[in-house]
């Protein structure tokens, strides 16, 4: 996945056919909506790489190219980092809870500002590297920013008190650091790693978590359980 245009491709329409699946399993748990259509997202994200895959091999024109190029940078660095605390926002059950995410969702945003900013400045540039493409945005302070973003998309997940959400934290946690330092310049073009390992465990737990077991339901927080006073 990810090593040519057809892998983004294939690998795009897999992750798009997940998202499906994890769509229709969810089983009545409606605010899992927006989570079971990542995988769909995430899947168009690896298949808009293919159009700058094929722009840089002169499969497509030019203006084709820049316009995935933008699509690809512009989700990658200014959405998912506001998406991904939003949803954890959105599936947590208490308002303690709740304002543990707010930051994130503030850092996030931040965060996709300051790339956008960035990329609007210096108009970025993409070429193929080995197996992967490099984009460059001219980033002043990249390692900064970079553990920023991780934790704005990483964050909120560990904290959930959904403990599936807490694992997946950890497991995307752990891909991210192997990417990072197996590739930096490709680490964006990489991505798509992180998308087979949502999608994935997305489905999984549609597909075969249900209402009411361990790990569907929100930890309970202490403030909720002190006895009313008479």
């Amino acid at each position: 996945m990810c090593f040519s245009a057809e892998g983004d491709l294939v690998g795009g329409l897999v992750v798009m056919a997940i998202g499906v699946d994890a769509c229709r399993h969810l089983k009545g748990r409606s605010e899992y909506l927006f989570v079971a259509a990542l995988p769909i997202a995430l899947g168009l994200h690896q298949i808009d790489e293919a159009f700058v895959w094929w722009s840089l091999r002169g499969l497509v024109s030019h203006p084709i190219g820049q316009i995935a190029l933008w699509i690809y940078l512009v989700f990658a660095f200014v959405a998912l980092p506001v998406l991904i605390p939003l949803l954890v926002l959105g599936l947590e059950r208490t308002p303690a809870r709740r304002w543990r995410v707010v930051p994130f969702v503030a850092l996030g945003a931040l965060v996709g500002a300051i790339l956008l900013e960035t990329m609007i400045r210096n108009h970025p540039s993409a070429q193929i590297g080995n197996y992967h493409i490099t984009y460059s945005i001219g980033l002043r302070h990249g390692v900064l920013i970079v553990g920023l973003y991780v934790v704005a998309t990483c964050g909120p997940l560990l904290i959930s008190g959904f403990r599936h959400l807490v694992w997946f934290g950890v497991s995307n946690l752990i891909a991210l650091t192997v990417l990072a330092r197996l590739s930096a310049d490709g680490f964006t073009s990489l991505w798509c790693f992180y998308a087979a390992l949502a999608s994935g465990a997305i489905a999984l737990f549609l597909r075969f978590g249900q209402p009411g077991l361990p790990g569907d339901e929100p930890a309970v927080d202490a403030s909720s359980t002190r006895p009313a006073l008479p």
